[in-house]
């Protein structure tokens, strides 16, 4: 439907001082902070894990050597989602002296409703991240202390008991990412990079991260989080992610969480030539998810 004079009668009137509602600031690309972003030119992108070898045994004297075999772990499929809005201004309302001032207005509140709903599909994947109906590649939710190893075990980036965010915490999942292992149960030397909290946690990350003494005690200690660098990266706010106690953690492990552009955003306008409206439109395609789950950790909160 077009926008018509009729929807716009104040605009057309003398005496109007300010018009306001689509000039508010917006929070930037804050999916920046969590997704590697690569190019596509497919319909869909799929990754691979691949399983190496387990621990070498030891050889006798004499005995034949001991041989492994390689194999394909399982694999993670990103399908491209087409996101696209427009809208559309009469001819009486371009006619009447409208079209310059709304369509630099509502170019940009498109811009805007399309930077936006990029951010929601961002923090979704983290926002049921710890739900089983939406699972990976291995067969979990992206969140599982079960994620299964081609050795028989599992790596969990969960904490054992979903915990706050605080010194002990955080604390803990820095040991427990340090003890993940690859598909054949091989330690690999994975490291905490950056906190990711909601807005209601962003006070208790500073103190956490930022403050040269341990947080809510009477001792002395140095902040041990802190003086070793465990989480280098520091912390940053998502003001999309819909849990107020959830936290997590983007860790050093490769090909973890991952955003495909299959078509950047992009503008286009034409004229309607049976009414004369001035169709505007914006469109891109792209997709967020997880190839490796150990590219995060998370806690639900208490």
């Amino acid at each position: 439907m077009a926008i018509s004079r009729a929807q716009l009668l104040k605009e057309l009137l003398p005496g109007l001082n300010a018009l306001f509602g689509l000039e508010y600031a917006t929070y930037g690309e804050q999916h920046k902070e969590i997704y590697e972003t690569e190019t596509s030119e497919r319909s869909f992108e799929e990754e691979t894990k691949l399983s190496g070898f387990s621990a070498a045994p030891v050889k006798n004297e004499g005995s034949a050597i001991a041989y492994d075999n390689a194999q394909e772990a399982w694999t993670a499929r990103y399908n491209h989602e087409t996101i696209a809005l427009g809208f559309s201004l009469t001819e009486e309302a371009i006619e009447d002296n409208l079209y310059d001032s709304l369509s630099a207005r509502y170019t940009k509140a498109l811009a805007r409703a399309m930077a936006y709903t990029k951010q929601v599909k961002a923090a979704t994947i983290l926002n049921n991240g710890f739900s089983s109906a939406y699972v990976g590649g291995d067969g979990v939710a992206l969140f599982s202390a079960s994620h299964p190893l081609t050795s028989g075990g599992t790596n969990s980036n969960i904490p054992s008991t979903p915990a706050d965010l605080n010194e002990t915490s955080l604390e803990a999942a820095v040991i427990q990412i340090a003890a993940w292992t690859d598909e054949r149960g091989l330690l690999i030397a994975a490291k905490p990079k950056k906190l990711v909290v909601p807005p209601a946690l962003q006070f208790v990350a500073t103190r956490l991260l930022e403050t040269e003494l341990r947080v809510a005690t009477a001792d002395n200690d140095i902040n041990a989080i802190k003086n070793n660098g465990s989480i280098p990266e520091g912390y940053t706010v998502n003001n999309f992610l819909t849990d107020s106690n959830a936290w997590f953690l983007t860790t050093d492990v490769p090909n973890g969480m991952k955003h495909f552009v299959r078509t950047p955003l992009a503008n286009s306008m034409d004229g309607d030539f049976d009414t004369g409206n001035v169709r505007y439109k914006s469109r891109e395609r792209y997709s967020f998810g997880w190839s490796d789950p150990l590219g995060m950790y998370g806690s639900a909160g208490a």
